[in-house]
């Protein structure tokens, strides 16, 4: 089955907002659960990605990017979290930040049953294959998210866990690096470096999580 440029956005657009907000909401509540109440107090926690969408970064980026077939890169408007109010910050910014990709990678899971679930059903259910197409959507987009995130750049969660282990003199020269870590992503990204950073560990998640299922 070959699909449209329409096709492809519309199959995506389910699995891309459940990614982006899911990955939110865990940072939210793992925070919640160690002291930090600002993200609940301004309605954050909510699984509706309304509450999450940023124009750009969810909805304008992703879609050009998917139209023009190469890495889905976007953003979601960040959970409001206080590190301070934490009850151990600098082991629970670690936590905290890991909860985000640990997100991701229990939706790829989800929506590798989603997969398997369509392959099972067959070619006799007329929904199958849209089911089967997202379900495959699902596991690249979450893994390629899952993988992106975990990057040691900050702000990104894979920053905040290298910050968190690090020396007090180091994480503050670390953590100077912070403003230009956009900048650093974007230039990757321009000059197709990222790709060639993702590829590698992507290609082994999803392969380990097709294996678990079963596919």
């Amino acid at each position: 089955m070959e699909l449209t440029q329409i096709g492809i956005i519309s199959i995506s657009i389910l699995p891309l907002l459940f990614a982006i907000t899911l990955h939110e909401v865990a940072h939210g509540w793992v925070a919640y659960l160690l002291g930090d109440t600002t993200a609940k107090k301004e309605g954050r926690l909510s699984l509706n990605p309304i509450h999450h969408i940023d124009l750009v970064g969810t909805i304008i980026l992703p879609v050009i990017m998917l139209a023009m077939g190469g890495i889905i890169f976007g953003w979601a408007k960040p959970v409001p979290v206080e590190w301070g109010r934490l009850k151990n910050p600098k082991r629970d910014i670690a936590l905290v930040a890991v909860a985000g990709p640990a997100a991701n990678l229990l939706m790829a899971l989800f929506w590798a049953l989603v997969l398997k679930t369509a392959i099972l059903l067959g070619d006799d259910a007329g929904f199958a294959v849209p089911m089967a197409l997202m379900g495959k959507t699902g596991i690249g987009i979450n893994c390629l998210l899952m993988v992106l995130n975990l990057l040691p750049i900050l702000p990104l969660d894979g920053g905040r866990i290298v910050d968190s282990f690090l020396p007090a003199r180091w994480s503050v020269k670390f953590a100077a690096l912070e403003p230009y870590g956009m900048l650093i992503l974007l230039l990757l990204l321009t000059t197709g470096l990222l790709g060639q950073v993702l590829t590698v560990p992507n290609h082994l998640i999803q392969s380990m999580i097709y294996a678990i299922i079963g596919l």
